[in-house]
């Protein structure tokens, strides 16, 4: 049972396992991972710094040697040209209402080509942003519309200067075929490389579609889930070496009126261990006029605790249309945002953010805003505690890998 309320602890049970196919993988150990919701704040939309318009906030990554975050926009250089934020969050000013308070924006950085010169408008739509030696990782969603095609990519930025100085290789399996549509493979519109994240020994890098490539299935409805694609990258190499299925859920609500646009997507992964198969996934459903939502926004947000282990490498195989015996990731609830009894806008960021006094690792989520009047950027903090955990591949690195490692071989709880 989830019970939440402000400074209420989320415990989570062994709710499900997700599979694809025929073969049960071992179901995950329950790792009993609580959030404490320490509070919110809010940026309303037509903010502005250093000249540019705050807003499409849709990833977000913590240096803790400098103790900056960095938030990337999804701007496509349409409203100012391609950038990411620098910001510093005061978690003790966030509480229940927001009020636009404990958020600092300190500087902006232009994303600018290999050559130097800035992104040209709807040549990319990034979506995400990890922090790895120096150097942010930033995917993009490409399009796939009758306006355009352009492919997704996920490339590297020097963090001072914003100058592209590595493009990681995209699977065939990923960029849209035919360069017309319809297209028989490939990513769907603004259903792509929507997600970021790094394991905490910086060795292996996941990105993953919000929805299935249009070979591999169907985008989510309200009865039925739909199989993204993670993929999996090292970054002593720089090659992509595996790929597996992420079911996401269903749409939560129902439109209204029906027939209206709704959605659910996994919109960011958080790695928790070096391992590569422990993660925390973000999923974001939305349906136009649903009800039952508080504030009426329509959002359904739910944080899951995933596991790779048993999965299936699906890399070579260029469609899992029709393939038996596929094993996916499995995915237990950690929680459903809509529990925490205050309006939900579109989150779409999620990480691991400063350590709190009590030795505890805090939890940070953004929200894109869509740079619409009627949307908010909404930044929504919890503190991460763990009274068991699974046993990881290596104690070493950092966040709540040293922190579940230790407390682990001192074999006491978290408080």
């Amino acid at each position: 049972m989830l019970k939440v309320n402000q400074h209420s602890i989320v415990t989570a049970g062994l709710l499900s396992s997700v599979i694809l196919g025929l073969v049960n993988p071992q179901p995950i150990q329950a790792s009993s991972l609580q959030l404490n919701f320490l509070g919110q704040s809010i940026v309303q939309t037509g903010a502005s710094f250093g000249g540019t318009q705050v807003g499409g906030l849709s990833g977000i990554d913590y240096d803790p040697t400098s103790g900056n975050y960095y938030a990337n926009s999804d701007d496509r250089s349409s409203i100012n040209p391609a950038r990411f934020y620098t910001l510093t969050l005061d978690l003790s000013q966030f509480n229940n209402d927001g009020n636009n308070s404990g958020v600092t924006f300190t500087d902006v950085t232009t994303l600018l080509q290999a050559n130097g010169q800035p992104f040209a408008a709807n040549s990319l739509d990034p979506e995400d942003i990890t922090l790895v030696n120096g150097n942010v990782y930033i995917p993009s969603e490409g399009e796939v519309s009758t306006n355009r095609i352009v492919n997704p990519f996920l490339n590297r930025f020097n963090i001072s200067t914003g100058q592209q100085n590595q493009a990681l290789s995209i699977p065939s399996q990923f960029i849209p075929q035919p360069n017309s549509i319809p297209t028989t493979s490939g990513v769907r519109n603004n259903l792509a490389l929507e997600s970021l994240t790094v394991t905490p020994d910086l060795r292996y890098l996941f990105t993953a579609t919000e929805n299935a490539l249009v070979q591999d299935g169907s985008i989510a409805t309200l009865s039925n889930s739909s199989p993204s694609r993670i993929l999996q990258y090292d970054l002593t190499t720089g090659q992509p070496i595996a790929q597996f299925i992420y079911n996401t859920d269903p749409v939560a609500l129902a439109p209204n009126p029906t027939g209206q646009f709704n959605t659910n997507g996994l919109v960011d992964l958080l790695a928790l261990d070096n391992s590569g198969e422990r993660f925390l996934a973000l999923e974001r459903s939305f349906s136009v006029g649903a009800e039952g939502t508080p504030g009426n926004t329509g959002n359904t947000v739910k944080i899951f605790e995933v596991s790779l282990a048993g999965a299936t490498d699906i890399s070579g195989l260029s469609s899992i249309n029709g393939q038996p015996n596929l094993i996916a990731a499995q995915k237990t609830l950690l929680l459903d945002l809509t529990t925490l009894g205050i309006p939900i806008d579109n989150l779409e960021g999620l990480a691991f953010g400063e350590t709190l006094t009590n030795g505890n690792r805090s939890l940070i989520l953004v929200s894109d805003n869509n740079f619409s009047p009627t949307q908010f950027t909404q930044f929504l903090a919890f503190e991460v505690e763990s009274q068991s955990v699974p046993e990881p591949s290596s104690i070493l690195g950092f966040g709540l890998l040293g922190i579940f490692g230790l407390r682990r071989l001192l074999a006491k709880p978290l408080h």
